[in-house]
């Protein structure tokens, strides 16, 4: 369990993050890993707060700069072979971060999924299930898990991935596709995960569709075809069954080339060029 180094954004959360970092110390003192928190900008007693625990590492942004950007200034200081990702607002259990890394194995991801008796934003559900069957469908696979906060990850791998990683909350359902789409070793652990302390700064609007724009960037960087392929069919099958109605079912009996499905068709053939 050692070269593990735990990577916890913070961003306003003086209500709960004492409580969340310090039961986190003994796991630490023990199978001697490294905690890593990122300040991203807090404007109230987030930093005082911190400063008075010990045995962390603590990094401050100037300014708010995103969930996504704490991330990844964690994984670029951190130096151990095994990374984590650990909320600050109290919904996460120690122990279950100690059954992840233990399980971890041969996997490059291992993500902590919530189970049923886990807390759920009943307002987020509808947009969360919409996004997972969205991440399904261009992913080719069944995601347990879309976007769990708690997930342990090779740091070599990721390093090289944030490149394409965005700023903002949806960084976890970002790194989930990617390393499914790179054929990575994702695998999925249970957990149980407890209602939050404080305020949610997750707008489900606005995050749940970046969320899905980013997932179908990652897509067309990794797989265009997903994409591609059945908009060129779909608009191929309409153009066909256009110029069938239209085109064949003339009254003096002649054939002919309706414009309409003209267009349709090479429409779906420069698609799928597009694609490929």
């Amino acid at each position: 369990m050692a070269g593990l180094t735990v990577i916890i954004p913070v961003y306003n959360e003086e209500g709960a993050v004492e409580d969340a970092v310090r039961p986190l110390i003994p796991f630490a003192e023990k199978n001697d890993w490294r905690i890593i928190v990122v300040n991203d900008g807090s404007t109230d007693k987030t930093g005082e707060i911190l400063a008075r625990i010990p045995g962390i590492k603590i990094i401050t942004h100037p300014g708010n700069k995103g969930y996504g950007h704490s991330l990844k200034t964690g994984i670029v200081n951190a130096e151990t072979p095994l990374i984590a990702f650990y909320d600050a607002d109290g919904q996460h259990n120690p122990h279950d971060l100690g059954r992840l890394v233990e399980n971890f194995g041969e996997y490059d991801m291992l993500v902590g999924e919530r189970g049923k008796d886990s807390h759920r934003d009943r307002l987020r559900k509808p947009g969360k299930w919409l996004l997972s069957k969205a991440a399904n469908f261009l992913t080719n696979r069944k995601i347990p898990d879309l976007n769990s906060g708690l997930r342990v990850i090779k740091r070599e791998i990721i390093l090289h991935l944030l490149h394409v990683m965005p700023d903002g909350f949806s960084f976890s359902t970002t790194s989930t596709v990617a390393f499914m789409n790179l054929g990575l070793n994702v695998g999925y652990h249970p957990i149980t995960v407890s209602k939050r302390v404080g305020k949610s700064s997750v707008k489900p609007l606005k995050h749940g569709s970046n969320a899905l724009l980013s997932i179908i960037r990652l897509i067309l960087l990794f797989n265009p075809l997903r994409v591609f392929i059945p908009v060129s069919l779909f608009l191929f099958a309409a153009g066909t069954i256009y110029e069938i109605v239209y085109g064949l079912s003339g009254r003096s009996g002649e054939v002919r080339l309706i414009p309409g499905a003209l267009f349709i068709l090479l429409t779906a053939i420069v698609i799928l060029f597009l694609g490929l």
